[in-house]
C-alpha cells in the first residue's frame, strides 16, 4: 500500500521507511549537475533561486515537451553526481531528493542528521513519470536548456523510499534480504 505524501515535507518524513512506496504530490524542483554548480555559485553570492526549507529536488532533465503535454519524458539521473552538493543543501532545509543509484556515506549520514529522505524513481519509466506532472516552468538558468531548474507540480508521482532518515538504505538491505531468501530456499 502506497503512502501519500505532499510537499513541503515536514518532520513526518522521519516516519518513512526504506522500501516503502509513496505517491508524492506538490511542488518539486528539478535540477541536475550543471544547475547544482550554478546554485552553489549563487549560494556563495548570497542568493538562492528557490526556497529549500522542506523541499524536494528531482535529479532529472526532461526531453522536449510534445504538443499537448505539460512536460516531456522525465526519467531520473544518477544521484551520486549531486553528492558533492547535497550535504550543504540538506543543512539549508532540503528534505527530499528523487533520483536513482547509490548515495555516498556522507550524504546518507547527513540525511539522518537533518531528517531527510531519498526517493527512487524507476529508470526506464520516464514517460510514465512525466504523466504525474501537472505544471512545469523554468525558474532559473534557462540558458542550460534541459538542465535548467524547473518548478514542477506533481500529482501522485509513484516513488520508492530508497534511503530513510534512520540510516536504512535499500541498496544495502535489499541484496542482503534477497540472499537470505535464496538461502532459505536451499539455493
Amino acid at each position: 500500500m502506497e503512502m501519500q505524501i505532499s510537499t513541503p515535507l515536514d518532520q513526518s518524513v522521519r516516519d518513512l521507511v526504506a522500501g516503502q512506496r509513496v505517491l508524492l504530490s506538490g511542488v518539486v524542483y528539478v535540477a541536475r549537475d550543471q544547475a547544482h554548480r550554478r546554485i552553489f555559485e549563487d549560494l556563495d553570492a548570497g542568493r538562492m533561486p528557490f526556497p529549500l526549507e522542506g523541499q524536494v529536488i528531482y535529479y532529472a532533465g526532461p526531453s522536449p515537451t510534445p504538443p499537448g503535454r505539460v512536460i516531456g519524458s522525465m526519467g531520473p539521473t544518477t544521484s551520486g553526481r549531486m553528492d558533492p552538493f547535497t550535504v550543504r543543501l540538506l543543512q539549508m532545509g532540503l528534505k527530499g531528493m528523487i533520483g536513482k543509484g547509490r548515495r555516498s556515506r556522507e550524504v546518507l549520514d547527513a540525511m539522518v542528521s537533518f531528517g531527510a529522505v531519498y526517493l527512487g524513481a524507476t529508470g526506464g519509466a520516464a514517460a510514465l513519470l512525466s504523466r504525474s506532472v501537472v505544471s512545469s516552468e523554468v525558474i532559473a538558468y534557462p540558458e542550460l536548456g534541459p538542465e535548467a531548474v524547473l518548478r514542477i507540480e506533481v500529482l501522485r508521482m509513484p516513488l520508492v523510499v530508497i534511503a530513510d532518515s534512520k540510516g536504512n538504505d535499500l541498496y544495502d538491505s535489499g541484496p542482503r534480504e534477497a540472499r537470505a531468501m535464496v538461502a532459505g530456499l536451499g539455493g
